[in-house]
């Protein structure tokens, strides 16, 4: 697997600035420069016909932004959303989407030091979303990489979906 640069967010040169997501008692970071926003869990509206990773659409200030659940995305159970549930806003090359995580705990600022790349056991060919682990005290933080989270195709759909 190619390593991925950790350059970017609001960071430092050497820094990595990350949005903590939990999801089923995981830690999961998004590169912030990647984040638009987080919103509260609001009621999705279905499209007919669209990807099974595609919950809906919300309306976000007049935008239509497609929303995926990130626990059926990595194949988790699915849960009912709770008063903790969020929607974060973010770029996956160039589309606007919804990505809905359990919680967002924190906004952290990790040396490049402190990640490792993904473990070849870890990084099969379908885990380009995988961008690197972040070493965190008494905790490990799997990095996403938005752009490898979803395919050629499903960007295809993603963007009709909006």
């Amino acid at each position: 697997m190619a390593e991925k640069p950790l350059s970017g967010g609001s960071g430092r040169s050497g820094e990595l600035q990350i949005v903590v997501c939990e999801l089923a008692d995981e830690h999961y970071g998004l590169d912030i420069a990647k984040v638009f926003e987080i919103i509260r869990h609001q009621p999705i509206t279905p499209v007919p016909r669209a990807p099974m990773f595609v919950k809906g659409v919300i309306n976000l200030r007049g935008r239509i932004i497609p929303v995926v659940d990130l626990r059926g995305r990595f194949g988790m159970a699915e849960v009912e959303p709770t008063k903790e549930t969020r929607i974060v806003v973010a770029e996956s090359s160039s589309t606007r989407v919804g990505l809905i995580v359990d919680s967002v705990s924190e906004v952290l600022l990790v040396p490049a030091e402190s990640v490792e790349t993904t473990p070849e056991v870890a990084a099969g060919a379908d885990a380009e979303y995988l961008r690197g682990i972040a070493k965190l005290q008494e905790r490990l933080v799997l990095l996403l990489e938005l752009d490898g989270l979803f395919g050629l195709e499903e960007h295809a759909l993603l963007a009709g979906a909006a």
